[in-house]
């Protein structure tokens, strides 16, 4: 059986990001990662992932849940680091 950090070591995102597909979509962990090598594969598909960080940090700014703002912070640099937002 696969554990989770199974599942997360085989997708090309980190922990933080795969976590913040599964947040913004309201699936589980595993499903956000499996979504993630689909997400990953068009150009749309990455910019919709930045969208999903994005808004993520908007609403736990709203709710005033300043800490989780930070780590999605923190997430999004990482994946602008890694996965860029690619030009048209």
């Amino acid at each position: 059986m696969l554990s989770i950090q199974d599942v997360i070591d085989y997708c090309d995102l980190d922990r933080g990001e795969i976590e913040a597909i599964a947040e913004h979509e309201h699936i589980p962990v595993t499903v956000a990662a499996e979504m993630s090598q689909v997400l990953l594969c068009t150009p749309d598909g990455v910019c919709r992932l930045h969208t999903m960080i994005i808004e993520n940090m908007q609403h736990a700014c709203d709710t005033g849940q300043y800490e989780h703002v930070k780590e999605l912070a923190e997430t999004y640099e990482h994946l602008q680091r890694t996965h860029p937002i690619p030009s048209h």
